[in-house]
Parts: C-alpha cells; structure tokens; sequence
C-alpha cells in the first residue's frame, strides 16, 4: 500500500515538472507574442525600455496597466499619463486576456533580461581586434620600390603633359 501511494505521489510530482515551465520562459513566450512588437527591455521603441519597471510601478499598477492602459490613464494616474504624452499619445493595446499570474512572469522574463543584458557589452565583438595590416620594414623592398616607381612614373606623365601644353601654346601663337 505505501509503495502504490509513493508511486502515485512521485509520478504526479513529475508530472507537474514536467508540464510547469519556469516563470521566465513563459513570460519569455508572452513577451515575444504579446510585447517585443513595441517594448524591449533595454532599449526604447515604440513603447518604453521595460527594464526596472518593477522597481518603477508596483505590480497591481503594471496589472492594471496591461488589461486596460486607457482605463489607467483616464482615471488620471500621473504616471500613466505622463508616460501616454511622452509616447505621443499611442495607445498600448489591451490585454485582458492575460492572468495575473501571467503579467507576474513576463515582469519575471523581464527581470532576467535586465540582469543578462548588463552584464554583457551591447555589441560583442566575435574576435579579439589585431591589426590590419604589416608593418613596413627594410626588409621589404619590393613595397618600397613600387611605391617609388609609381611616383617617378607619375612625374614623368606631368611633365610630359607641361611639356606637351607648352608646345600647343607655341604652335597655337605661331598661327
């Protein structure tokens, strides 16, 4: 009997592992469906960067925020409407269809984001820079000796075309 109750109570605890995902990837799945069209969590886009925005608003405001941002504004919460003029006045679209429990693990997404991103440089460079290029030397005389050929052969085809103009002007005044 105890070994029928174990097997019962371990197979349903694996089951909820199983099918429960972490807060964070949901809010992951949400936040790309629902959110990455507007909002990034680093950086401003159509709507506000949503980094710190549990440290700015309590969570029963970002809830209420999320069903309905019209209804918040319009009840004349100051930061709602600051934040509806300083976006030009583009609504948010409501999500009542999202629980509470849903907005908490995208604020939970949002929050591991925050931590990743700032610990890495915005731009990681896949390779360490070297220089571009070989350092002149004395060994390398062909450089040297190539550079001096297209500059005497230059001064050779400017004086050739003096010359050539000088003798157009004498021809020209002979006339």
């Amino acid at each position: 009997m105890k070994t029928k109750i174990f097997s019962l109570i371990a197979a349903f605890s694996f089951t909820l592992s199983v099918t429960a995902a972490p807060p964070a990837e949901e809010g992951k799945s949400i936040f790309a469906a629902r959110c990455a069209a507007c909002h990034n969590v680093n950086k401003v886009l159509v709507g506000p960067a949503l980094a710190g925005v549990d440290t700015r608003h309590s969570i029963e405001w970002i809830v209420n925020f999320v069903h309905s941002s019209q209804t918040v504004i319009k009840s004349g919460d100051t930061a709602a409407v600051a934040l509806f003029n300083k976006f030009n006045h583009v609504q948010m679209p409501n999500h009542p269809d999202l629980s509470e429990g849903q907005i908490k693990n995208v604020v939970e997404y949002i929050k591991t984001e925050a931590k990743a991103g700032g610990e890495k440089a915005p731009f990681a460079k896949p390779y360490s820079a070297r220089p571009n290029y070989a350092p002149l030397s004395s060994a390398n005389y062909g450089f040297f000796l190539s550079y001096f050929a297209l500059v005497g052969l230059l001064i050779c085809v400017l004086l050739f075309a003096v010359q050539l103009k000088q003798y157009e002007r004498r021809v020209a005044g002979e006339e």
